[in-house]
């Protein structure tokens, strides 16, 4: 590697540092209710569908439908100044969760963190993907991916630790927003910092778009109808790829979403014993389980075979699968140990498949990819994940003691999907490598 190039690549990684930071960012704003589901539930006075609800289907509703449009957007505009806007949005609608006092402000103000974080990853995707040689780009991907589970992992930590330091009972007065429940402090504290992840997006270059639709020629840029029909003709590969993904999404959002309330419920932990104990097998094993991801599919890439990044997919369905049975063990910390498994493979292939979706689309629709790929994660993953363990412990239960069953449930499903869903991918991914050409095609 010559030095011009050596000292592009170690610019690269600094863009990803920063991009993973603002990830991490993102996830402890958007997972920090997991810790408080028991004084939102007593304060607002809510059942835990409706805090099922909050947690996954206020903030995938507008994710979901952002993202598409920003992916778009991405697509023809800076990506840069797109990220930029949506970290100081989603900071600060994080913080105005603070000052909410209805169920009803509560859902709306979630709905906007949703909107400013629909911003970042179908922006990361494509930057990074025009930032990285092919063969290095599952394991920056997943560098970036890491994010999610750091973020998830570090709002678990970092969140009981500050619950420690609040006050038990009564209300606290904070300048403009009046009496709020102490609680509430948690998204002043999570929310503000944000801002500064915004500014520090300044020292990031807008990278040149590589493979351009036409090379060597004038740059087309497709419309949103003709990008449509550019990933449709993808379809056999990537909606599989997507909802393959989607469902490793769905078992992590419900996941993390209730296992704190489950070592509660079923073995009488404090929520500051459960948040130090599981966040750290979060932050842990799942940051391990997306770089060994990344590494699997650029060592596949390397001995040509690019399906690999599929395969990271199998792999990771298995893993959950296996993992169902943790919540019948009938001692604490065993099932604590055992969760690592399952954090590890959960996060296992979201870099890789990241990168498979990049490598089958043209560049002009790569973040509208993305932002699809996204949909399907977050309305799967965090709009079902949480509801579906609810929905079991509510509706067919009828007894939030037998959570641990509704978490089995979780995971059988999960997993079964997700392995039915790579299967499918990975028969029609080289196809999908071959009608690339198809962008030729299109720009003439």
């Amino acid at each position: 590697m010559d030095k011009q190039n050596e000292t592009s690549l170690r610019y690269a990684w600094y863009v990803v540092a920063v991009l993973m930071l603002a990830n991490i960012s993102s996830f402890i704003d958007r997972q920090i209710l997991a810790l408080l589901v028991g004084p939102i539930k007593r304060d607002l006075h809510l059942s835990d569908t409706q805090m099922s609800l909050l947690m996954g289907l206020s903030f995938a509703l507008f994710y979901t439908f952002f993202g598409v449009i920003i992916g778009h957007l991405a697509d023809k505009y800076n990506r840069r100044n797109i990220v930029m806007a949506g970290i100081t949005i989603w900071s600060a609608m994080t913080a105005l969760c603070g000052g909410v006092k209805t169920y009803g402000q509560f859902f709306l103000v979630r709905m906007g963190v949703g909107v400013g974080e629909a911003t970042l990853s179908p922006s990361a995707y494509s930057m990074i993907s025009d930032y990285f040689p092919k063969n290095k780009l599952a394991m920056a991907l997943s560098t970036y991916s890491m994010g999610v589970f750091l973020g998830m992992g570090l709002s678990i930590v970092i969140g009981a630790g500050l619950i420690a330091t609040l006050p038990k009972e009564g209300m606290v007065e904070v300048p403009v927003f009046g009496a709020v429940y102490p609680w509430q402090l948690l998204f002043f504290y999570i929310g503000l910092p944000g801002i500064g992840i915004a500014l520090l997006m300044l020292t990031v270059k807008e990278p040149a778009r590589k493979e351009t639709l036409l090379q060597g020629a004038a740059v087309t840029q497709p419309t949103l109808k003709a990008a449509m029909h550019m990933i449709w003709v993808q379809r056999k590969a990537y909606f599989p790829i997507c909802a393959g993904t989607a469902f490793t999404a769905f078992t992590n959002y419900g996941s993390s979403a209730w296992i704190p309330t489950y070592f509660v419920r079923t073995f009488g932990w404090s929520m500051q014993k459960t948040g130090l104990s599981y966040g750290l097998i979060i932050t842990v094993f799942s940051a391990l389980g997306v770089l060994a991801g990344g590494w699997v599919a650029d060592w596949f890439s390397k001995n040509g075979r690019p399906e690999g990044k599929v395969r990271v997919g199998l792999i990771s369905g298995f893993g959950i699968l296996i993992s169902c049975f943790n919540f019948l063990l009938p001692n604490p910390n065993w099932v604590l140990f055992s969760l690592a498994i399952p954090a590890f493979f959960i996060a296992f292939p979201l870099g890789a498949a990241g990168a498979a979706i990049q490598e089958i689309m043209p560049n002009r629709v790569r973040a509208l990819a993305s932002s699809i790929f996204l949909f399907f994660i977050n309305i799967i993953g965090m709009g079902l994940g949480p509801l579906l363990v609810a929905f079991f412990t509510d509706s067919v239960l009828h007894d939030e003691m037998m959570i641990k069953y509704s978490l089995i449930a979780l995971y059988i499903t999960g997993g079964v999907a997700t392995i039915w869903c790579f299967w499918v991918g990975l028969s029609n991914y080289d196809r999908a490598i071959d009608l690339k050409k198809y962008e030729k095609h299109y720009a003439a």
